[in-house]
């Protein structure tokens, strides 16, 4: 029986938008890699971005790289995530090039790499604020140093990731110093560095805006692409779709119920004790969702009469009194994604998928 509760998927603005961010980094120079973590790597949804022109693929999971090139896809793969010793050498095998910050891993690599005789790409992240991955920008040249010195490893670049941990955003002055880092590191062990990797959707406003430095020459994009929204400057990217993701849940119940639950409030299931305020008798609607399918937060009604009230793990509880629509049980409603959405509620087995559009 299909599912009533889906995740609509537009191939063809996924196509388009991979295009558009395609067409304007190109024109400055810079390659795009898509980032499909935020899908799951749902293969089809990789195949719109491939028909858009993406450059390469990356994803932080290595579960869903090796998916992704069992379904034949053969453009050159990134691992996003800094490596579990314990899985070098599937990295090895499966990945072109590998984020890294840990002369350990890139050492077990370099091992990995011998043993199928191969060549791998490190790209050395460098912290330049955010505080999550990356080698401090003192200590870049010592570690570049060491990496130069494993023959089977090619230090392809530097790179840096902003916005995901400390919501450090990206500016000419961050890359501009990643950039010099990178100058100084050619200079001082006499190579080559081919990729500056300046962070992802939150950089592209840098390039439409001419800020990013020259230099900067590869940019990870995921959010952009998918949802048409500015990672961590919570905008609309105005010459990008924003809707090519739709999720519709099924209406379960209606009912006209106090604002205000009745006795002692203690904690819910996730041990948060919930606050409400009374505003008298409101008509309620519960769709058949809940946060074991999807992050809350990160989805919204496309009714603007309707307010998302909670969840349980089953349930999403509406407030409907405002809506417009006389919205009955075994209705469907339409709620838009944030990536936060998107992230959680692609991998639920849960949630059906269709897709419009592209080759599905």
């Amino acid at each position: 029986m299909p599912s009533s509760t889906i995740l609509e998927i537009d191939l063809d603005k996924i196509k388009y938008n991979t295009s558009q961010v395609i067409e304007r980094c190109h024109r400055k120079g810079i390659q795009v890699i898509g980032v499909t973590k935020g899908f799951s790597a749902i293969h089809q949804i990789v195949s719109a971005m491939v028909d858009g022109g993406i450059d390469g693929l990356a994803d932080s999971r290595m579960e869903n790289i090796i998916a992704l090139r069992e379904k034949g896809f053969t453009h050159p793969m990134t691992l996003l995530r800094i490596p579990r010793l314990s899985t070098v050498m599937k990295v090895v095998q499966y990945t072109d090039t590998s984020c890294n910050s840990e002369i350990t891993v890139i050492k077990a690599l370099a091992q990995a790499a011998k043993e199928l005789n191969k060549i791998h790409q490190v790209l050395l992240m460098v912290d330049v604020g955010d505080l999550r991955e990356g080698v401090l920008q003192e200590n870049v040249l010592g570690i570049a140093k060491q990496i130069t010195r494993y023959k089977e490893i090619k230090l392809l670049g530097l790179g840096t990731n902003m916005g995901c941990f400390g919501g450090i955003l990206p500016t000419s002055k961050n890359l501009g110093d990643l950039v010099e880092l990178g100058r100084a590191v050619e200079d001082q062990l006499n190579i080559n560095l081919e990729i500056i990797s300046g962070g992802g959707t939150s950089t592209l406003h840098l390039v439409d805006n001419d800020d990013l430095p020259p230099g900067v020459n590869q940019l990870r994009v995921g959010e952009g692409i998918l949802l048409g929204t500015g990672a961590g400057r919570g905008n609309n990217i105005r010459w990008l779709h924003q809707d090519a993701f739709l999720l519709r849940a099924e209406v379960i119940e209606v009912k006209s119920k106090p604002s205000m639950p009745t006795g002692t409030i203690g904690q819910d299931p996730f041990g948060i004790i919930p606050e409400f305020i009374d505003i008298g008798v409101r008509k309620r609607a519960i769709v058949s969702i809940g946060k074991q399918d999807v992050n809350i937060s990160g989805i919204h009604p496309i009714d603007e009469g309707i307010t998302i009230l909670g969840a349980s793990s089953d349930h999403l509880i509406l407030d409907i009194d405002d809506s417009e629509q006389v919205i009955k049980v075994g209705d469907i409603l339409a709620f838009s994604l944030a990536y936060s959405g998107l992230l959680s509620v692609s991998g639920s087995r849960y949630v059906g998928k269709i897709f419009k559009g592209g080759a599905s």
